[in-house]
């Protein structure tokens, strides 16, 4: 009985630690990803990633809280609150937060239709999101945008799009402009594996390369375009490797590689043009909140559901056990 009071206390001891760290600490800490990343006409980023135990926090408050928001739309669409289209980002979260703690509100961003936690990253409010998603005025595209149509073009978010791959050369556009008016910004143009086979996106990519725009090309990768998996539409998955001439990096989802990738892509189109980044994310939602069963099958969805977080709670404990070491030297 003495033992396990006494292991109790030291647990306690060490958690209550970890709580103090973690909510205070801006220690510098280095961490590993898990696998390495592979670039196309391009020298890789290192593995070591060097962040905080502050920094690691925030990147899971945010993911639970687009998660939990994600969610709450989910039941409000299934509730008939929200009508219309209502497209979910749920499982995808690394992105949105790592990509934020790469860059400035003066970089601009343009996705697709899945845009609510992007909006969020972007510094919205979920009054915001909520209003807009149920038709209210108070919504941030003055409830007439709906799901597919956030915006906060004072933040630098030129919205959702509802026409696959249509964004993409508008981001170009957005570049073109900052180019020209020779901010040291850039613009991410964020687009899925469907979208991947798009014309408009190799136009756009050749006028990028072409004029040398400060562009960087997104690709979410989450294995279903439109309900279609991804080994039916593309011959070759490897995305980042499409734009030929143009650089691209591949890595896994997690906040910490995304914003690694993200430094090295805008110091990368500041001085040399456009690039493209492949990310992996696991989408949990399917299109317009379909039923997963059309296709997906059970064991699958299982097997890929919540790896997001899962992999950012592993890279926060391994952040968290090297600050402790430290401390008890």
């Amino acid at each position: 009985m003495a033992q396990i009071i006494h292991r109790s206390t030291n647990l306690l001891k060490t958690v209550s630690a970890m709580r103090h760290l973690t909510t205070a600490s801006t220690t510098p800490i280095t961490v590993e990803t898990s696998l390495p990343f592979t670039g196309h006409n391009i020298e890789p980023p290192s593995r070591s990633v060097e962040t905080t135990p502050q920094e690691l926090l925030s990147f899971f408050r945010d993911m639970v809280l687009m998660r939990r928001m994600e969610i709450a739309a989910d039941s409000l669409y299934k509730a008939k609150l929200i009508r219309g289209f209502c497209h979910l980002y749920d499982g995808q979260e690394a992105v949105a937060v790592g990509m934020e703690a790469a860059i400035t509100k003066k970089d601009c961003i343009i996705t697709a239709y899945r845009d609510h936690c992007i909006f969020l990253g972007r510094g919205g409010t979920l009054m915001d999101a909520f209003a807009e998603l149920m038709g209210r005025k108070d919504g941030c595209s003055k409830g007439k945008g709906g799901s597919m149509h956030f915006y906060k073009k004072e933040s630098g978010f030129y919205g959702g799009h509802g026409i696959v791959g249509a964004q993409v050369p508008l981001g170009c556009g957005l570049a073109f402009a900052q180019k020209y008016s020779k901010d040291e910004n850039v613009t991410f143009s964020m687009y899925g594996d469907g979208a991947a086979n798009q014309g408009q996106l190799f136009e756009a990519l050749n006028m990028a390369a072409l004029w040398d725009l400060p562009a960087i090309f997104v690709c979410e990768n989450n294995h279903y375009g439109m309900g279609t998996a991804e080994w039916r539409a593309a011959k070759s998955p490897a995305y980042y490797k499409r734009g030929d001439y143009v650089p691209g990096l591949k890595e896994i989802t997690k906040s910490l590689s995304c914003e690694t990738s993200m430094q090295v892509a805008k110091e990368h189109a500041l001085k040399n043009g456009p690039i493209i980044l492949k990310w992996t994310p696991t989408g949990i939602h399917e299109l317009h909140v379909r039923p997963w069963k059309q296709y997906r099958t059970r064991v699958r969805l299982l097997v890929v559901l919540d790896r997001t977080l899962k992999r950012n709670r592993k890279e926060m404990r391994k952040g968290w056990m090297k600050s402790l070491q430290k401390l008890r030297i």
